[in-house]
């Protein structure tokens, strides 16, 4: 059982196709924005979110940075394969590949390059994980293959191959911190014209890392929900920033995280008192609804899939009802889904009524 698991009934929409967004706005901060302004939703633009912010305010963003992850090779019997690694940088890492059931250990890819064509690596296949990762032996350091080979991994949903154009638009302009397999893609909408402006207002922009892990791409399973715990990925929350918002707490300023990552990170490295420790470290928090949020007080965020722990996620902070309301508005009025998609901005449920 995986998404039809009766516990994520409450969290099931239907979407029409066209509603999904193949490809990013024209420019980066193009996209409309969805705004919960005192329990009504607004018809906004990302451009306008400078005038959603005070003097003093923080907005936190993920600078994790999108490895080029996925290679495309073939099989000594010419099959086509796919291989996404999963970080590292040795050359032994774990790898997701296509298809699977048909490739056998000891089996030896040769990878193509970015163009199509032969290229002068290959990864060998290790034994797999119960999980389905599989341990492969790159022919190099597996950063200089993805640097040869790779391009960046944009979610099956799409349902069409990475452009040249998706190296720069499936990356955030904050992206320095080398590690994810997937965008947060709530903070791809912010341009440097529009944290030029937040800036220029008193706003202090902050960032943390968290690197989005395989699971991001995977249904929620019945374990996950036994468990109430999620897959786990590397976060780290410098000195600075955790002054910076322990700072902002003290004096009554609001904290804004950009996407569902920051905000597994910022709650993932709270104590009870919603004090922000710095350091390094894993998470698999999995926020649900009566979980109780220390440091956010505000989310943007993209629309998600539905039944997703993402989904469940901003659900639990800005209500079930009211964000379901927003996602109804949301298709009514045209907005674009998903990744490429457009965003919202969240109040807590106890300022949404």
């Amino acid at each position: 059982m995986s998404s039809d698991d009766p516990r994520l009934a409450p969290y099931n929409f239907e979407l029409p196709e066209g509603a999904i967004a193949r490809f990013p706005p024209t420019k980066r901060d193009g996209g409309r924005l969805l705004s919960s302004e005192g329990g009504r939703w607004c018809d906004r633009q990302v451009t306008d979110l400078v005038d959603a912010f005070e003097p003093g305010e923080v907005l936190v963003v993920n600078n994790t940075r999108v490895l080029s992850a996925r290679l495309y090779g073939h099989r000594s019997t010419g099959g086509s394969v796919e291989v996404l690694l999963l970080g590292g940088s040795g050359e032994q890492v774990f790898a997701m590949v296509r298809p699977g059931r048909r490739l056998k250990e000891g089996e030896t890819i040769e990878l193509l390059d970015r163009e199509g064509g032969p290229s002068e690596h290959s990864v060998v296949l290790g034994p797999a994980e119960s999980d389905g990762r599989v341990l492969v032996r790159c022919s190099t350091m597996a950063m200089t293959i993805m640097d040869a080979c790779g391009v960046v991994p944009l979610p099956p949903y799409l349902e069409r191959p990475a452009t040249d154009a998706d190296a720069e638009r499936y990356q955030t302009v904050f992206a320095d911190q080398p590690g994810a397999i997937a965008a947060p893609t709530a903070s791809l909408h912010l341009s440097e014209a529009v944290v030029a402006g937040l800036r220029e207002k008193g706003v202090l922009v902050e960032t943390v890392t968290l690197h989005v892990g395989p699971g991001t791409f995977r249904n929620l399973r019945p374990e996950d929900l036994d468990r109430g715990r999620l897959h786990t990925e590397q976060f780290e929350v410098s000195h600075h920033t955790a002054g910076v918002i322990n700072e902002a707490r003290r004096v009554g300023a609001r904290v804004t995280a950009v996407g569902t990552t920051v905000t597994r990170a910022l709650e993932s490295a709270s104590d009870d008192d919603g004090q922000v420790r710095p350091g390094r470290g894993e998470t698999d928090l999995f926020i649900q609804p009566g979980f109780q949020f220390q440091v956010v007080d505000r989310l943007m965020t993209n629309f998600h899939l539905p039944k997703s722990s993402l989904l469940m996620l901003v659900c639990a902070f800005g209500g079930r009802e009211h964000v379901f309301a927003g996602y109804t508005s949301a298709i009514e009025l045209g907005f674009r889904f998903y990744s490429y998609g457009d965003a919202m901005l969240l109040e807590p449920a106890g300022e949404s009524r």
